[in-house]
């Protein structure tokens, strides 16, 4: 009578493979066996057909017993059987030892001494994968991170399938990262840091489905290129690696691309591509930039002045110019207020923004020959303050480029 009460998880044979192949007898193969102990709760349904029948009589009873106790006691135990469960939570209730369908929202009953239970938060929230050092298909190594947002779906196999949920996602997301991202080259994961996102994303889901957990947003942290790959010509890397280039995360990459993305709409003839050019090994022209030179582009500056650029930039700056002698000077460009200043020296209050640059690279980014974001990105031009409204100088540009057409 007892032969049904308890019954042993069937063990591997270690001899043989672990997956059913051309030589494993497949209906003999038992997949799973860390899981044998849960109920079928994606279907909710929580029969425990492991149960004897002796078992089942003897749970019977201890329960009824402890319900005729706590109504007889009910005023005592009120304050210790009720439970006030919100909205995103809920309770997942062990009594005596096995699950039960989880409770709430509302006010939950548990039972003294028979029940155990844990409260599981079903909002979402999220962790980071610190940049690790990523090994590409091409020879390249690239530190990239991830932002990661998840959220409990199923309250009960998130209690009874993981031990530590928030460190076995971790390892799974960072195991993941770093498997994927290998297949891949260095080009396509600049150009393509959305799409590999939303792949890993399924990735880790599959994972992590029977946790009860599902991963909402993946977003990938590209940081800076520690080792560049074979080049070849028929794949050139999208963005160089430069200082300065480690910045472009998040919001700035995307600030890039819009202003790349400009460029190429305003010349329609060409191909719908985006090309870099490598304007550091550039030939040097054989005229050097004077103070002199500076001082009459500030003038044509002067000319250009306006009330209506005031409104469209609305920010002072403030240039640190470094001559090619070692000298330093410095210019200040007021489009905040009135009709706008531009001079030698400092401004008299803070400025909104202040740029390092050499006085050859202000020449060329005015006249039209390096683009502001160009500049930036290759570590030419180095920003003090909101990268947005630096970038807004190129309506200066712009207008001075247009009058000296």
């Amino acid at each position: 009578m007892f032969k049904n009460s308890y019954r042993l998880l069937p063990q591997r044979d270690f001899s043989t493979p672990r997956t059913p192949g051309l030589f494993v007898d497949s209906n003999n193969y038992h997949k799973g066996l860390s899981f044998d102990y849960i109920p079928n709760v994606t279907e909710n349904d929580f029969t425990d057909t492991s149960q004897g029948w002796l078992s089942w009589i003897c749970n019977l009873v201890v329960i009824s017993l402890v319900y005729i106790c706590t109504f007889l006691t009910f005023p005592i135990t009120g304050w210790f059987v009720l439970k006030t469960v919100p909205n995103y939570q809920r309770i997942v209730v062990f009594r005596l030892g096995r699950i039960c369908p989880p409770k709430g929202p509302g006010i939950v009953l548990v039972l003294p001494l028979i029940d155990q239970w844990q409260k599981v938060d079903l909002r979402t929230r999220a962790f980071n994968i610190p940049p690790c050092q990523v090994t590409t298909r091409d020879g390249g190594v690239l530190s990239v991170g991830a932002d990661i947002q998840f959220r409990i779906w199923n309250p009960v196999l998130s209690v009874v399938s993981v031990q530590d949920l928030n460190a076995s996602t971790r390892m799974t997301a960072q195991k993941a990262l770093t498997h994927s991202l290998a297949k891949k080259t260095v080009r396509e994961i600049q150009t393509e840091r959305v799409k590999l996102g939303e792949y890993l994303g399924m990735d880790i889901n599959e994972m992590t489905r029977p946790w009860g957990l599902e991963v909402d947003r993946v977003e990938l942290t590209l940081g800076s290129l520690l080792k560049a790959p074979e080049e070849s010509p028929s794949a050139p890397l999208i963005m160089p690696s430069a200082p300065g280039l480690e910045g472009l995360t998040g919001p700035i990459q995307q600030l890039a691309m819009h202003f790349l993305s400009h460029g190429a709409t305003s010349r329609p003839q060409q191909e719908d591509s985006i090309a870099f050019t490598d304007e550091l090994s550039s030939a040097a022209e054989s005229v050097t930039a004077t103070p002199g030179c500076v001082e009459e582009l500030l003038s044509k500056v002067k000319l250009l002045l306006s009330e209506s650029l005031v409104r469209q930039v609305g920010a002072c700056y403030q240039f640190d110019i470094s001559s090619g002698d070692g000298q330093q000077h410095r210019y200040y460009v007021d489009l905040s207020q009135g009709s706008g200043a531009a001079g030698e020296g400092s401004l008299c209050r803070e400025p909104d923004v202040t740029l390092n640059m050499s006085d050859r690279d202000l020449l060329d980014m005015f006249q039209g020959e390096l683009r502001p974001i160009a500049a930036f990105t290759s570590g030419r031009l180095k920003v003090q303050g909101d990268i947005k409204t630096a970038m807004k100088l190129e309506e200066l540009i712009k207008l001075l480029k247009k009058h000296q057409l």
